[in-house]
């Protein structure tokens, strides 16, 4: 009959039955005293050193807590530095797939739809065993969330499901009600059994890899609703002039584009994404009168018209998610040599991300019907830019414009080029 302990640690032991003691025989000398203080100093000496080690380790897995670090490098960072304070001659991590992963890839796979499954060391199982262990082990997670520790007669049973496996620890990545996945260490490397010290070891890093899935978790929805909120705004503006429907989305596309041309990171192209998504949300403020006018503009119908930057600031500027845009916005109407508006920077004064938009923006427009006039034609447009560059727009934007002109082309033409943004770095 099994044995079923929970130790003071909360980590359930599963064991075989007591050794019986052989008929006739009896209990060993009592060890001398010298000899039996020794062997405890040397123990806690041990003991000490051990905790020394598994604390260093706890302590560099939580500095590496970062929202930007995903769950797959956490969880191999923790395999890693496990193998070398644990006795396991196999580790792994399985992270299970969340709703939100349903368009992840392949299964199995880092960004996959299926479990994510990562080991180290000589680890025995693959991913679709390891599942089988998990759905043998679940109905003895009691209570739910405790490291399980099962060795002797239980993983000699005739229906253990790794029977090359005689030793196990496996702890739930867990935050509340919310299972992400679970950790284990696999065989004992000395052949004997784990005890509470291993398992509450691994029951920590479980529960650092469980609050680091829940708290991604949480960091996606954040994400997916500033997403909407966005696609919100932008429908607004588009909804404000027909004429100007997708002008937006193609800014932030050539925007994109211009910007990995001149050298930026993906998180200032992210960014810059956004920024030419939300430049004329301010235009929601400009009656409609003004912007559908088929003919040339007044000097007070340009006044008006001009504080559309302002406006946009003003409607964004209460969203601290999109204080890095916000400059952009503001100035993305400035010109290089100072005539611009609203406030008449000069050169490098202008934020680079607003001398971007203005090239991408600029050049939408121009390409683009509207009420007054046709879509000017590509020759007459590249001469626009070269005679402005220096002038309206920076002239090493203009000069990366043409680098990439055939891309930026195909997106006006058709949404093409292959520009690649992620809403998550929006949140």
């Amino acid at each position: 009959m099994e044995s079923v302990l929970l130790s003071s640690t909360g980590t359930i032991i599963v064991t075989g039955p007591p050794a019986a003691v052989p008929a006739g025989e009896f209990p060993p000398p009592a060890e001398p005293l010298a000899e039996r203080l020794e062997r405890e100093k040397a123990d806690l000496s041990e003991h000490i050193a051990a905790m020394l080690e598994e604390l260093s380790l706890l302590r560099r897995l939580t500095q590496s807590l970062n929202i930007s670090r995903g769950e797959v490098e956490l969880g191999r960072l923790a395999l890693q530095w496990l193998q070398e304070v644990l006795p396991a001659k196999g580790l792994a991590v399985q992270l299970l797939a969340r709703r939100d992963d349903a368009e992840r890839g392949a299964p199995g796979e880092p960004g996959g739809a299926g479990p994510v499954f990562l080991s180290s060391g000589e680890c025995p199982l693959d991913n679709d065993q390891f599942t089988r262990l998990m759905e043998y082990l679940v109905p003895a997670q009691r209570p739910p969330g405790s490291p399980l520790v099962l060795s002797g007669g239980v993983t000699q049973a005739a229906d253990w499901p790794c029977p090359h496996v005689r030793q196990v620890i496996v702890a739930a990545l867990a935050e509340g009600e919310h299972l992400f996945g679970w950790l284990a260490a696999l065989g004992h490397v000395a052949g004997g059994d784990f005890g509470p010290h291993e398992a509450s070891l691994l029951g920590s890093v479980a529960t650092i890899l469980g609050i680091h899935s829940s708290n991604l978790a949480l960091y996606q929805q954040q994400a997916d609703l500033m997403a909407g909120i966005i696609r919100a705004l932008t429908a607004a503006i588009d909804a404000k002039d027909e004429y100007t429907c997708g002008h937006s989305d193609r800014v932030a596309r050539m925007a994109v584009r211009l910007a990995e041309e001149l050298g930026c990171d993906a998180a200032e192209r992210n960014a810059i994404y956004l920024a030419g998504l939300l430049h004329d949300i301010g235009k929601i403020g400009i009656a409609q009168s003004v912007l559908r006018k088929p003919g040339k503009l007044s000097d007070e119908e340009f006044r008006h018209i001009k504080t559309h930057t302002e406006i946009g600031h003003r409607i964004l500027r209460d969203l601290k998610k999109l204080d890095n845009i916000l400059p952009v916005i503001l100035h993305h109407h400035e010109a290089w040599d100072g005539g611009g508006y609203p406030l008449h920077l000069q050169s490098e004064a202008i934020p680079l991300a607003a001398r971007i938009i203005a090239v991408a923006d600029s050049y939408d427009a121009m390409s683009s019907d509207r009420p007054y006039r046709p879509g000017m034609p590509d020759e007459k447009i590249d001469e626009v830019l070269c005679n402005g560059a220096g002038r309206q727009w920076d002239p090493e934007v203009v000069a990366a414009f043409f680098r990439a002109r055939d891309d930026i082309r195909g997106i006006v033409r058709d949404g093409s080029a292959g520009v690649e943004v992620d809403p998550a770095q929006w949140k």
